[in-house]
């Protein structure tokens, strides 16, 4: 085995293809005309997918910086596209929620979306499509898993147990 990294490794690949793929996107949401940016686009769709989640949840299931989400929280708030609505549980985190305004932007980006999805994976069968859509949320599943226990390991230093 050669100690020089293989660039075609699959934490490579997978690496390559996620970084292109987010590229990909932000351009064609950039040229379409929507009038959001990349970022707020992502942003408005996955606020849509977990309709009435709290700030922070969003921001981890983005993987973004909470000040970072707030930022584009304040804009689409702006645009009249989402609600921030107090948390009944808890008087100081806000609940996200999508206006009536937002259903045609996400029209548009989910549109965006699939026809970039239809080029990327021009080529591959409904059921190779299918195999690598399992296996690539298998190992979702298994890196959710691994950041678990790392934070539980965290917690378990810092605690002295």
């Amino acid at each position: 085995m050669s100690s020089r990294p293989d660039p075609d490794a699959l934490g490579f690949v997978l690496i390559d293809v996620a970084r292109m793929l987010r590229s990909a996107f932000e351009r064609r949401i950039a040229s379409a005309g929507l009038g959001l940016t990349p970022g707020e686009a992502r942003t408005l769709v996955r606020i849509a997918s977990l309709e009435g989640s709290r700030q922070f949840d969003i921001a981890q299931r983005m993987g973004i910086e909470p000040m970072t989400l707030s930022t584009y929280l304040d804009r689409l708030q702006s645009l009249g596209l989402i609600e921030r609505r107090p948390d009944p549980a808890d008087r100081r985190a806000k609940l996200i929620f999508t206006t009536p305004a937002a259903s045609a932007l996400i029209t548009g980006i989910r549109t965006e979306q699939l026809d970039l999805m239809q080029q990327v994976t021009s080529g591959i069968g409904a059921d190779e499509l299918a195999q690598i859509h399992g296996r690539l949320k298998l190992l979702r599943a298994n890196l959710s898993a691994l950041e678990e226990d790392d934070a539980a390991l965290t917690l378990a230093r810092e605690t002295g147990r």
